[in-house]
């Protein structure tokens, strides 16, 4: 038996294989990048986007694909994480740290999540994504960021659990309840 997966059916973006009786999906570049940023004024940074796969808008960090750019295979995710922040959030970041690296669905895919603490942020644009994205910005106070997501989720949105994972490694405890 080999380790090399045997492809099922291959898209754009993603491919269906087998490996050991496992069926699973895998992405061309299956690093990504995830952004946990606070401002100064102690607010956290957090997108919002329609996802087609679940037909609804999400709420979710900053994030995006290592090396997914015309000639940039071999991005380095540093650089891809100050890309994402600046691309998604207009605002630029003076410092990265590599917070931790783990599957975002290890029964599913094979794509690893590394997440990075970004700090020292500067604003410099609107954000907004890319071309191919439509995303709403939002700045959400750290007081109010149990209660504004909670809001969300009564309101039809989908709430990325990252974003419990990101207030988690930020100490921001759970309000009484």
């Amino acid at each position: 038996m080999t380790d090399d997966p045997e492809i099922l059916h291959s898209g754009r973006y993603l491919r269906l294989v087998e490996r050991a009786g496992w069926e699973f999906a895998t992405r061309v570049h299956p690093a990504v990048v995830v952004l946990i940023a606070w401002t100064d004024d102690d607010e956290l940074l957090l997108v919002e986007q329609y996802r087609e796969p679940v037909a609804r808008c999400c709420i979710e960090l900053p994030a995006g694909l290592v090396g997914d750019q015309p000639d940039a295979a071999d991005e380095p995710e540093r650089e891809a994480a100050a890309r994402e922040l600046e691309e998604e959030t207009g605002y630029r970041a003076g410092h990265f740290e590599e917070l931790m690296r783990c599957p975002t669905s290890a029964g599913m895919t094979d794509e690893c999540a590394i997440f990075f603490r970004a700090s020292g942020l500067e604003r410099v644009s609107e954000g907004g994504g890319d071309g191919s994205e439509d995303i709403t910005v939002h700045r959400v106070p750290r007081s109010r960021v149990h209660d504004w997501l909670l809001g969300r989720v009564a309101a039809g949105d989908a709430v990325d659990p990252k974003i419990w994972f990101a207030l988690y490694w930020s100490g921001v405890a759970q309000p009484d309840s």
